[in-house]
């Protein structure tokens, strides 16, 4: 039954809204200058499929309003990190980005705030971020630490320890001026983990403060202060030279096909391709190619000039908002001409080959060979690595695009099976793996691949069915590389050239190489 969009009232401010279904999750959220206009558009009835499936799906819709779109635009980005959304764009590195906190203790530390797999931050204090890798604001922890003056010990000890004579620690453990002068240290540091602009304007703040303590003759503090401002300095030339060193420009092409988008993309360092990435996402409700690159923002390093073979919707805000996130003028535009312009007809010719197979050839040899029902885009593995009765664990390795992503690995202590019945620890595992994903309501695979025969294949496929589940699931059998499909008497057999039975050889020993490393680590633990 669709949502009757009637019977609640949408404001017209700019704001974000979150749409849920009828177990309260939230399902999509977006963004829009005026609220009110932009909901009630989902429900008209020329909407593309899968913004029609999502329609489907509310049961309710919540509003958080802001006072400008650019502030929409900024917690839409951080909720959608937050709860992760089924339809909205979410890339396969999101959780690279990095939290630093400073801890609550009567000396405080700075350390990398640790979270757990819903995202809850673990200790206590001040939490700064995020903080992308290779991020200019991020520096380095220990580069943070000595800046101001910070300590690393984890229990305060009774003298002064090697830190403080290398200049790295005033010493409040020993010395009552220490003490005196720790909590300004930290309200610095407060300060700059705050960003960019706050870091020029606590240094303006700090040069202002040195002349009026020179002027009241004050000339120990001036010469403090002064020692800050040649640390922040020399803090900030390390961040100008990283940037020079590793960035240059990034070139980013869009294909649409159907109702899906390819994005590729190709990072230049001094003039020469260095690293290439592959995107995939649906066109559903506003995910859209400015969204795409802002996300992709919040986890990556943000070079001065942004190449895309088509301009985004609301290029000036986000030009905006990437530059004041990375400090420095971010320019996005589309080349006309020259090298720029032969660069991006490649990454086009590339994403013309991608639409032409439809994906990565050896995945298109898998759906077409196993018969799927869609490009085995994400394949997870499983596997049991047995050494004697006591020493039993599962293993899970995720490919994604045909490469490993080690993220998304998996490790499993055998709870429910006692001896060496590795049918039944399979079953344990893969029930164990997808009932968690239908709890937390997570992406499930395209392919499910086991390591064994048929007796490992059955018991999958049983733990699958008691779940209600009917994912794609097939078993290698290692002797002679034998694949088993449910239902189906005699194995398939792929030519060993064909790429499509290397990715699965790649996934099987991977999660094999995975399960007896997390063998061998229990097995010492043990002894020990």
């Amino acid at each position: 039954m669709t949502f009757d969009i009637s019977k609640i009232t949408i404001p017209t401010d700019p704001g974000i809204y979150l749409m849920k279904d009828s177990d309260g999750t939230i399902i999509y959220i977006g963004k829009a200058k005026n609220l009110k206009k932009r909901v009630k558009s989902y429900f008209l009835k020329n909407q593309n499929y899968k913004t029609q499936k999502l329609v489907q799906n509310i049961s309710d819709i919540e509003f958080v309003l802001t006072d400008n779109e650019s502030e929409a635009f900024l917690l839409e980005s951080n909720m959608i990190k937050k709860y992760r959304p089924r339809f909205n764009i979410e890339l396969k590195d999101q959780q690279r980005y990095t939290y630093l906190r400073i801890s609550d203790e009567k000396y405080p530390r700075l350390l990398v705030a640790r979270r757990t797999r819903d995202g809850k931050f673990l200790g206590k204090g001040k939490t700064f971020g995020p903080f992308t890798q290779g991020s200019s604001k991020l520096l380095t922890i220990g580069a943070l630490r000595k800046a101001f003056q910070i300590r690393i010990c984890k229990t305060l000890p009774k003298k002064v320890c090697l830190e403080y004579h290398l200049g790295n620690c005033e010493g409040p453990c020993e010395f009552n001026d220490a003490q005196d002068r720790y909590p300004k240290h930290v309200a610095a540091l407060e300060e700059v983990l705050k960003g960019k602009n706050q870091t020029k304007i606590f240094t303006k703040k700090l040069e202002e403060e040195m002349h009026q303590a020179a002027e009241l003759q004050q000339f120990e503090r001036a010469k403090d202060i002064r020692d800050t401002l040649i640390r922040l300095g020399s803090l900030q030339t390390k961040q100008k030279m990283e940037y020079v060193e590793n960035s240059d420009e990034e070139y980013f092409g869009i294909g649409i096909q159907e109702q899906s988008a390819t994005v590729m993309n190709f990072r230049m360092i001094n003039g020469v391709i260095r690293d290439s990435d592959k995107f995939f996402f649906d066109l559903v409700g506003d995910n859209s190619f400015s969204n795409f690159l802002y996300q992709y923002y919040s986890t990556h390093k943000i070079p001065k000039y942004i190449i895309v073979s088509e301009l985004p919707e609301n290029q000036k805000l986000l030009e905006s908002l990437l530059s004041e996130q990375a400090g420095f003028s971010v320019k996005i535009s589309t080349p006309t001409k020259g090298k720029k312009k032969d660069i991006m007809n490649l990454i086009l010719k590339n994403i013309k080959l991608i639409h032409s197979k439809g994906g990565e050839p050896g995945l298109v040899e898998l759906k077409d060979i196993l018969h799927l029902p869609v490009i085995p885009n994400v394949i997870e593995c499983f596997d049991i690595s047995n050494h004697g009765e006591d020493f039993a664990v599962g293993s899970m390795a995720q490919f994604v695009n045909g490469k490993p992503n080690k993220s998304g690995y998996r490790k499993f202590k055998i709870k429910t099976v006692s001896g060496r019945d590795d049918f039944a620890m399979i079953g344990e595992v893969i029930k164990r793996r997808y009932y968690r994903l239908l709890e937390e309501n997570s992406e499930l695979p395209d392919l499910i691949v086991i390591d064994g025969g048929k007796g490992q294949l059955n018991a999958a496929t049983k733990s699958l069915q008691s779940l209600g589940l009917k994912l794609p699931c097939i078993s290698l059998a290692k002797e002679n590389e034998e694949i088993y499909l449910p239902k189906t008497k005699n194995p398939v057999t792929i030519a060993k050239n064909k790429p499509s039975l290397q990715i699965l050889q790649h996934a099987r020993d991977e999660t094999h190489r995975f399960g007896v490393a997390y063998n061998r680590t229990i097995r010492k633990n043990q002894i020990k």
